[in-house]
Parts: C-alpha cells; structure tokens; sequence
C-alpha cells in the first residue's frame, strides 16, 4: 500500500465525521427555525458556552472526564466483540468505594490512590456476574448489564440511605475527605486532576490494545471469532479480561467524578452527578470510532456540548428540551458512520458463523 493510500485511508474516518457533524448542525439549524428560533445565534451561544473562554473549556474538559473511562469501557467490550452497557451500574458502585475509602484515614496522596484503586476494584467486581453468567449461561451481555445497572441503582440508593448517610443531611453521603479529594487544575472551575487520570487510562488501554498479546488476541477474537478459535486463543479468556477491564474503567469514572467535582464531594440522593453517564460513554466510544485516541476528542466534544448547552437556554433562550433535542441530533449524526460499520461488522460475522455451523 502506499503512502498516499495509507493517508486516504487515515483521513477517511475524519472526513466522515466532519461530514456528519456538518449534517448534524444543519438539521439542527432545520429544526430550530421551525420552531421560531433563530440557529446562528444559539449556535454562537453553543460553541462560546463550550471553547469560548478558559472557563468554558476548563467545563468542557471536567465533563469530558468521566465520559472518557465510560468510553472506554464500551469501546474496549467492543473491540472484543461485545456490547457491554453495564458502565451506568459499574460507575456508580466505584463511586459509593471511592466514598467508603474516606471512612479510613490515610496521608493525601496514599489516600487518593487507595479511594482509585477501591473503585477499580469494585468495578471489577460488579463486572464479574455478567462474565460469569455470560460465561456459564449462555446469558447475552445485554440482558445482564441492563439488569445489573438497575441493581447497582437501588443498591446505591440503599447505602446512600442506611450505609454512608451523611449524619447531618441525610440527603448524600458521608463527604469525600480532604485527603482523598483531587486538587482542581483551574481554580474557579470544576477541572481537576481527574482529567489526567482520564487520560492516562486512555493511553494504557491504547498501549494494551495495540502493543501487546493480550489486546491482539481481544481484537482478533472480536473481529473473528472463528479464525480466534482456529488459533488457539481463548474465547473465555478474552469474554472476562474485555468485562473486567471495563469494569475498572468505569469504576474509576465514578471515582474521579465524585472525588474532584465540587461543591459536596458526595454521592447524593438521585445520583444526579452520576447518572447517564454510563450510557452517554456509549455515544461518545461511537464518535471516537471505539478508538481511546478519537474517544478523548469525542469526549471533549460531548462535554462542550453539555456546558454550552446551558448557555444556549439564556441567550436567544432556547427551552431546554429543544436544546436536548438539537444535541441529540448532532451526537446521533456523528454516531451514524460508527454506527454502520459495527451493523456491517456484525453482520459479517455472523454469516461467517452460520457458513461455519453449516459446514
């Protein structure tokens, strides 16, 4: 292949996205004339509210934090040849560990790393039954991770109520102490150092995928079972090292969430700070074409879009659910293309399967 060759296909996948973001803002820009409001200004309000100012982008990247690990908990599972949605679940029990870490009394950086690690862990854990019963039962990881976020949803509310309840307002849980907070990046923001974890998690998990045994045989096995199998490599092993991964991931997401956003460094009542955000790294591992490189632009991109959001309420005041709803669009658009090629992806391997069963 050559070099030009090699750049065409590099740049392709840029393109589409550009193109689709493109398509996403004009029908966007449809809808919101239909409903009398004018789309030039709001989406002025948009990108100041996300770029426009180093409060806007220090917003940005604090919403992009979490999105990032829950990303890469989607986008690992399915360059492995799953589709694991369980990072809602798995978040929110790294989370309420990252909480109980502060119940103990460690020195800061020994008690920062103690609360990461817990929330691994404990994402690791509520991973584990989806493995096994994928494993043992045939059961799809669909089913299971759907079941186990609900699970992990009024397991949480139980603890928030009757476990870590703060004494003094019965609302949330017991704060996050001093020690085990992260130090912010920007004062007068909520950036903290839970960005460069983001990061770091991102570029470990880009290093296991593409630079050693493991991530090869997980890619090889997701991209064809059968010549996997054919090989030797073990599809069981890949079905737990792919959920235990993610499981860390994801628990970390909780973890840098609760511990570096302000005012209460708490998990509350509702878990408003920490739900959808499971499900919203679905969408941005689809932006980032499964990719932990694309998934940090992908995610930045998200976490603009979530602060100018609100800007777009005050300025030509469009309502909030209009603004969802443009949101929505763009992120579906530029999904679209990722979208396909996983529909195609599929598909070929399960004709390939059914050729094999066949034969």
């Amino acid at each position: 292949m050559t070099a030009k060759a090699i750049l065409i296909k590099r740049l392709h996948p840029i393109i589409e996205s550009v193109l689709a973001g493109v398509i996403g803002l004009m029908i966007g820009a449809v809808i919101m004339l239909a409903y009398g409001y004018n789309p030039v200004a709001a989406y002025v309000s948009l990108f100041q509210g996300s770029f426009g100012s180093f409060y806007s982008w220090a917003e940005s990247l604090a919403n992009a934090t979490p999105l990032i690990l829950t990303a890469l908990t989607f986008a690992v599972a399915m360059r492995g040849g799953l589709f694991n949605i369980g990072a809602e679940g798995q978040l929110y029990i790294g989370a309420l560990a990252a909480v109980a870490v502060s119940l103990i009394h460690l020195p800061s950086p020994i008690h920062i790393v103690m609360a990461l690690f817990a929330a691994m862990l404990a994402g690791m854990v509520w991973s584990l039954p989806v493995a096994l019963l994928k494993l043992t039962r045939g059961v799809h990881e669909v089913i299971s991770t759907i079941m186990f976020n609900w699970i992990a949803y009024f397991l949480a509310l139980y603890v928030i109520a009757h476990v870590l309840t703060d004494p003094i307002r019965g609302e949330k849980t017991i704060s996050i102490v001093e020690t085990s907070r992260l130090a912010r990046i920007l004062p007068g923001t909520t950036l903290n150092y839970g960005l460069i974890i983001a990061i770091i998690a991102a570029v470990v998990v880009l290093f296991v995928l593409w630079r050693t045994t493991v991530g090869f045989e997980l890619r090889v096995s997701g991209h064809n079972p059968v010549a996997a199998r054919y090989a030797g490599i073990s599809q069981r092993r890949q079905i737990l090292t792919v959920l235990l991964i993610g499981g860390a991931t994801a628990g970390l997401a909780g973890a840098v969430q609760v511990m570096g956003r302000p005012p209460t460094y708490a998990v509350l009542s509702g878990l408003p700070q920490l739900i959808n955000l499971g499900f919203d790294g679905i969408g941005v591992a689809m932006i980032g074409r499964n990719h932990p490189i694309g998934i940090i632009v992908a995610a930045i991109f998200f976490g603009g879009l979530m602060a100018g959001g609100r800007i777009m309420q005050f300025s030509p005041g469009v309502p909030l659910e209009l603004v969802r709803v443009i949101e929505g669009v763009i992120i579906l658009t530029l999904a679209v293309p990722e979208l396909r090629n996983l529909l195609g992806s599929f598909w070929r391997r399960f004709a390939k399967k059914k050729v094999h069963d066949g034969s």
